[in-house]
């Protein structure tokens, strides 16, 4: 086979490129072989293939050069789905399944199922997976979300807030609150640990060994952490742990960011805070404990220490919690607030915005 010193630099580039797939390289290398004039048979060896492909390259290549080596695209033209059909499937994957499906959420097979048997549209599973990435929809996830009734929800943020971007100047801001029911669970077996597997292994049945309180106390300026683990919870147990946070600062200012737990305000606790004049609640507005401080830091230990734990007893699992507590004030740091008081209204206008919407929509 006859080449031209251009067509055998070609060659040479495309049979040695990363950029092309390995039988398109693999073709060149046929077709610089043969022009090269090896024989066919040597050729066939060298490649791994069988002669007649050599000579189908060597054609390909003869009726349409460097396009002819390139792979032949197999079956018919993908059938298009027309738009409808895509925007209904959007549609029904924002809307709960009907009842009488028995279904709580979609899965693309059921999705696919529901629009073949009761609408007569027929696309695949796979593409129902499709769409759903590309509108970065998952309804085989879930979350939570609480909106506030409180009437005095825009006072209380601005009042929360305010402490958080500007506390009164050599006041100390107190983020306070309970983790209620600590449980210290314990494993039927042992937990394998991550060398075992590509992941750490534990029995999915547990021991109940009884459960715990934890008070915590968060110095918002400094990020350091007052933890203490109580056997029950009550406006006695509070007024305790509240006595014991306030006690290193009892000549400042200072003010403590609570939710509306019913042991915060008992007649104990009133009397008193009346007999501490230096000592100012802020409420967070009612089912937005979100806004204390302090419920960040419940989210980290409870990841970091106590959802995988393993506890033998409540005292392992206090001594646990004590252990993560000091560890965590030897590098403590503050958390970073920077939403403001606008920023949230208008937030949580929007998302009752589009609640109303939602709920709306999911009952038509």
């Amino acid at each position: 086979m006859h080449l031209t010193s251009e067509q055998m630099a070609e060659l040479r580039e495309l049979a040695g490129s990363r950029d092309v797939p390995a039988d398109v390289a693999l073709r060149a290398r046929i077709v610089l072989w043969s022009g090269e004039g090896r024989r066919r048979k040597d050729i066939a060896e060298l490649a791994g293939v069988a002669p007649l492909t050599v000579d189908r390259c060597k054609t390909r290549y003869a009726e349409r050069g460097l396009a002819g080596l390139e792979e032949k695209r197999r079956g018919g033209p993908r059938t298009q789905v027309p738009p409808q059909v895509r925007a209904r499937l959007i549609a029904l994957t924002r809307m709960s399944p009907p009842a009488e499906s028995g279904l709580s959420h979609w899965s693309t097979r059921t999705l696919a199922d529901h629009l073949k048997r009761r609408e007569g549209i027929s696309v695949s599973w796979h593409y129902v997976a499709r769409v759903w990435r590309e509108e970065n929809l998952k309804p085989h996830r879930s979350g939570t979300f609480k909106i506030s009734k409180d009437p005095a929800f825009a006072e209380k943020v601005a009042d929360v807030v305010g402490l958080y971007l500007a506390p009164p100047g050599g006041a100390v801001v107190l983020s306070v609150d309970e983790k209620t029911q600590v449980q210290a669970l314990d494993r039927t077996q042992p937990v394998l640990p991550v060398t075992f597997a590509a992941t750490e292994k534990r029995t999915h049945d547990y021991v109940r060994h009884g459960t715990t309180n934890l008070f915590a106390a968060l110095n918002v300026a400094t990020g350091e952490v007052l933890g203490e683990c109580r056997p029950n919870r009550s406006g006695a147990t509070f007024l305790a742990f509240l006595k014991k946070a306030v006690k290193p600062h009892a000549e400042k200012e200072i003010h403590v960011v609570l939710d509306n737990l019913s042991t915060h305000t008992t007649p104990d606790v009133k009397a008193w805070l009346a007999k501490n004049p230096h000592v100012h609640f802020h409420f967070t507005p009612v089912g937005s404990s979100w806004l204390n401080q302090i419920e960040i830091w419940f989210g980290i230990i409870t990841r970091q220490s106590i959802r995988r734990g393993t506890f033998a007893s409540v005292n392992v699992l206090v001594k646990q919690i004590r252990d993560y507590v000091n560890s965590w004030n030897e590098n403590a740091k503050p958390f970073t607030w920077t939403a403001t008081t606008d920023e949230i209204l208008a937030k949580v206008r929007l998302v009752q915005t589009s609640v109303k919407k939602l709920v709306n929509n999911n009952a038509k």
